[in-house]
């Protein structure tokens, strides 16, 4: 019989597919078997939105090669804009895995467009620049929102940068986005299984791109601009395809966010340089252009300051040694070597010539 032979991008797929929904397995039942605290159940949400967030940023990091720090403004846009038209059609769409879909659907245009319109100018930039720029982005789209003042009765909608006195409501009106305050009321459609759901459709996405043709292309211009463009690849096509889905996915972890129900409101602020510094953090742990480092990193870091708090005062240094130990395992070119000399393809490897002698 011929043997079926899998490619290694398709293997390496497989084992992150089968390694998430494995996780959502086992998370299941732990909360079916009652053996998960309340506090634990409340971080599977924002588990499911850092993994979507870190795969988004990587995506743009790791596989373009260009440094954004501007991603949490980008979850700034699809959770507003997701919370928003929630918010809107509550009382019209009763049906709530419809009108979450559809608030997905929006976010993650919304972010899309703005991705697409800040990539067009920010792109030709490089490096550090391109970082300041993304940065910028990021708390000018936070410092809009905090001033916005939306309403809404039967004369449509109201808007204003002062106060919610200045929208002039109808008795009868709702304030939808109340300055720094943000977006409160938001049905709670945000759930582990839609995270679970929507972090599957991130990974097609992503892994598709990656080892498709315009991913190759994507590829190309991180390793080499100059090379790329001697041989025709669109540079600014392929930078804006990448760039633009990123932004779009980050778009959707917002959304999510902001339908959470640990969140309790979508604000402003909740989405500054922190937000972007600490998705970056995934990404770099987990190791830049390593799509299942992303998510392992994620899930980790965001679970390790839970697990410790019953060790209070020791909670924080333990997490800064535990940062620390993971940037040397994936970064020290010492034990890198020894990782490559270890592995169990080497060791298979060398038994293998042992036998054959």
């Amino acid at each position: 019989m011929k043997k079926i032979r899998i490619n290694k991008s398709l293997k390496d797929n497989l084992i992150t597919f089968g390694l998430v929904t494995v996780a959502f397995i086992a998370v299941e039942i732990l909360k079916m078997t009652g053996h998960i605290s309340s506090l634990m159940k409340g971080l599977l949400v924002p588990v499911c939105i850092y993994i979507i967030c870190a795969i988004a940023l990587n995506l743009c990091v790791g596989i373009l090669g260009e440094l954004s720090l501007g991603h949490a403004g980008f979850m700034c846009i699809g959770a507003f804009s997701g919370a928003f038209f929630s918010k809107c059609v509550q009382d019209i769409i009763t049906f709530a895995p419809l009108r979450f879909t559809l608030a997905i659907i929006i976010g993650a245009v919304f972010a899309s467009i703005f991705g697409f319109l800040i990539g067009i100018p920010v792109l030709r930039l490089k490096g550090d620049y391109l970082a300041i720029v993304t940065l910028a982005f990021g708390e000018i789209i936070k410092n809009v929102i905090n001033v916005l003042y939306v309403g809404l009765d039967d004369n449509g909608f109201h808007f204003s940068l002062k106060d919610v006195v200045s929208l002039k409501l109808l008795p009868e009106g709702k304030v939808i986005i109340n300055g720094a305050q943000g977006i409160t009321g938001t049905p709670n459609d945000s759930s582990f299984e839609v995270g679970f759901v929507l972090i599957i459709i991130t990974l097609i996405i992503v892994l598709n791109l990656i080892h498709s043709r315009d991913g190759r292309a994507i590829m190309s211009i991180r390793d080499n601009t100059i090379a790329a463009e001697s041989i025709g690849i669109n540079i600014t096509k392929y930078k804006l395809m990448a760039f633009t889905i990123s932004a779009g996915l980050a778009g959707v972890a917002g959304v999510l966010y902001a339908h959470n129900l640990s969140s309790l409101m979508a604000q402003p602020k909740n989405f500054g340089y922190n937000m972007s510094i600490t998705i970056l953090l995934f990404v770099v742990l987990g190791g830049i252009g390593n799509i299942r480092g992303s998510v392992i990193s994620a899930v980790l870091l965001t679970l390790l300051p839970e697990l410790l708090r019953g060790l209070s005062d020791y909670r924080m240094l333990i997490y800064a040694i535990v940062l620390i130990v993971l940037m040397l395992f994936n970064w020290s070119p010492k034990i890198l070597d020894l990782r490559k000399k270890y592995s169990i393809k080497n060791l298979i490897s060398k038994s293998k010539m042992k036998e054959a002698e």
